[in-house]
Formats: C-alpha cells, sequence, structure tokens
C-alpha cells in the first residue's frame, strides 16, 4: 500500500468554489488551512539554532537539498517546504472517500481549476467521520484514513508537518519521497485524472528518493535499504489488495442475487483483513484509492527509460496526456492514457 501520507488535498481556490461543494466542506477547509499559513519556523533557523532535538534538525537539513536535488531534474521551483509547523496530531487531515457497493465506482466531487477528484480531506477527524456517515446513510461505501501531508499544488506556500518525519532508519527516504512526490503536483496535474495525477507522482516520488539517497548517502546506506525495505512490504500487500479487488470485480460482474452478492463480498473482505491484520473496515472506497496510487506502473516505466531516465524530458512528453485526457473520461486508467504518448516517442 502506498503510505497514506502521499495524499494529495487541493484546498486551493477556496474562495472562487462553487455550489457544487457545500459550505460545511468549504468552512472547514478554509479554517484548516488559516491554521497553517504564516505558522511554523524557517527550516534554516531549526537547523542552525538547535531548537529540536537532533534527529528532527538532521532531518530537516535535507530538505533544501531535496528541493534543488527536484529542480536540478526538473520538478518547479516553489516557496513550498520553507517553514516547519508542528502540529500536535497524528495526521494533518483525514482522507474521505467513496464508492457504490457493488460495483468499483468512485464518488466524485468538482472543484473549480482542480476538475473532478475522488476524495475530500478534513482537518478535523470528527468532520471527516461524520461526513463518512453521512455518505453511508446515502449508501455508499465509504472509507476515512489519515494523511500525514498534502499538497496546495502552489496556491499556498506548504510548509513541512511534524507529521512527515516518521519513526525509523527509512524517515529520510519517506521525507524525500513526499517533497518530491508533492512537487511534482506542482509541476504535473491535468484537472480530472486524479489516478494518473497520484499514479505520476508516486512514481517520480519512489524514483528521485533512491536517486537522492544514491547521491547524498551512497548506494548501500542504512536509510536507502530501510526505505527499500518498507516499500517492499507496502508491495507485497499491495499484490495481496489487487487479488481480492479482481476476485470482488468478478462477484460484482457476476449474476448474482445482490444479497448474494453482499454476502460473499463479506467474506472475502474478512478473510482479507485476517490475512492482513487489518483492523479498521475494508470497502469498495478502500480498494479503489489503493488503484489510485499504483496504476500505469509499466506504462510509466516504459516512458521513464524510453526518456533515457531524464525527468525533463519525460515531462515533456507528459505534455501530450493533456490531449489525450481531454478526450478521456474522467479519472480513466493512466496506462490507456501514457499508450498513446509511449507510441509518439519521447522527443
Amino acid at each position: 500500500m502506498r503510505p497514506l501520507h502521499l495524499v494529495a488535498f487541493a484546498v486551493f481556490a477556496l474562495s472562487s468554489l462553487s455550489g457544487c461543494a457545500s459550505a460545511r466542506y468549504v468552512t472547514q477547509a478554509a479554517a484548516g488551512q488559516e491554521q497553517l499559513n504564516g505558522r511554523g519556523v524557517s527550516i534554516e533557523e531549526v537547523v542552525t539554532e538547535g531548537r529540536l532535538d537532533k534527529r528532527t534538525r538532521e532531518l530537516l537539513a535535507h530538505v533544501p537539498r531535496i528541493k534543488a536535488f527536484g529542480e536540478r531534474h526538473g520538478l518547479r521551483r516553489t516557496r513550498n517546504y520553507e517553514r516547519f509547523v508542528r502540529i500536535g496530531r497524528p495526521a494533518v487531515v483525514w482522507v474521505v472517500s467513496a464508492s457504490e457497493p457493488l460495483r468499483f465506482r468512485p464518488r466524485t466531487w468538482s472543484f473549480p481549476v482542480v476538475g473532478s477528484i475522488t476524495y475530500t480531506g478534513w482537518f478535523d477527524r470528527r468532520e471527516a467521520v461524520s461526513y463518512a456517515k453521512d455518505l453511508s446513510g446515502e449508501g455508499w461505501d465509504v472509507d476515512v484514513r489519515p494523511s500525514q501531508a498534502y499538497s496546495t499544488l502552489g496556491w499556498f506556500d506548504d510548509p513541512i508537518l511534524s507529521t512527515m518525519i516518521t519513526e525509523g532508519p527509512e524517515a529520510l527516504g519517506e521525507l524525500a519521497d513526499v517533497i518530491l512526490h508533492e512537487t511534482l503536483h506542482a509541476t504535473f496535474y491535468v484537472p480530472g485524472q486524479s489516478t494518473l495525477n497520484e499514479s505520476m507522482a508516486s512514481f517520480v516520488g519512489d524514483t528521485l528518493a533512491l536517486e537522492y539517497m544514491d547521491e547524498t548517502l551512497g548506494d548501500d546506506s542504512e536509510e536507502k535499504q530501510a526505505f527499500l525495505e518498507q516499500r517492499a512490504r507496502g508491495e507485497r500487500r499491495g499484490k495481496v489488495m489487487r487479488s481480492a479487488y479482481e476476485e470482488l470485480a468478478k462477484l460484482y460482474a457476476g449474476r448474482f442475487p445482490r444479497a448474494t452478492k453482499l454476502a460473499e463480498k463479506k467474506k472475502i473482505v474478512e478473510r482479507l483483513r485476517a490475512e492482513l491484520s487489518v483492523k479498521r473496515p475494508l470497502t469498495n472506497a478502500t480498494f479503489i484509492q489503493y488503484r489510485t496510487y499504483g496504476s500505469g506502473k509499466e506504462e510509466m516505466a516504459q516512458l521513464w527509460a524510453l526518456c533515457g531516465r531524464d525527468l525533463p524530458r519525460m515531462l515533456t512528453a507528459l505534455d501530450r496526456v493533456r490531449e489525450v485526457a481531454s478526450r478521456s473520461r474522467p479519472h480513466t486508467d493512466p496506462g490507456v492514457l501514457l499508450r498513446p504518448v509511449i507510441a509518439g516517442g519521447c522527443s
């Protein structure tokens, strides 16, 4: 499973949100963003004046280097991640998503500029749970999960949050991954194609984080090995989730009574929870989010190789995706969007 802190949540352009977004959502998003705007201490000051523990200072010292590394590889220069904010809670937002209960069709929300997305982010967990209950009452399968980071795609100056500093030797890889992931959102974004956006950011974050650690610490560093081991664990869980997804999709496509499908779905999900030792509920909305962050990997790897593992060239080639996306349904599988680009070459 992709680390949950890699969920991007666009809370920009709040004043221009149309009637498609409830006042309840807009109010909490505006208030939550305002709490972060202008808060915190400059990372340079934190590092030089010793206000935090040594480990945190050492990790924060990497932030400007990671940003510079990303810029050298074609990512947009932003004023993000120049401040550090301690937020005093385990997550910065709680992400609510929903799906039809017997079909992998997500509930979508529409916003100006960003277009259609398949999730909403809430700064207050109680608000997120309350909204999820409302959606459940409407008959949706609902998922609520924490996110340790988000992106405003350059509309605000995003800080480094205390929730982005994880425990363990993999922390540097995680920090580099999330910074590069979110900076990719500020560099490349296709409205209405959240699956493509998240999958591409995940691919770039993973790939460049490893290259950053190679360049900074060496190929055989403890930090890199810990990051690789954590990612391998996530990929193993992801394969199990993908297998269950396919089993459920086959069930939903079958000509069985609704009650039979629901009963069999419950068996599959409970078996999966036991296999993975998962305490939280697993719903169709959960499975869709796994798909969102892992789709199109083969095509992205092909394009990356075709472009000589050169991100600026890859980003130039990706400009052609916008034309393909304009003729496609929202949230189309990234592989479908990328194949015409690959066929056209990288130049």
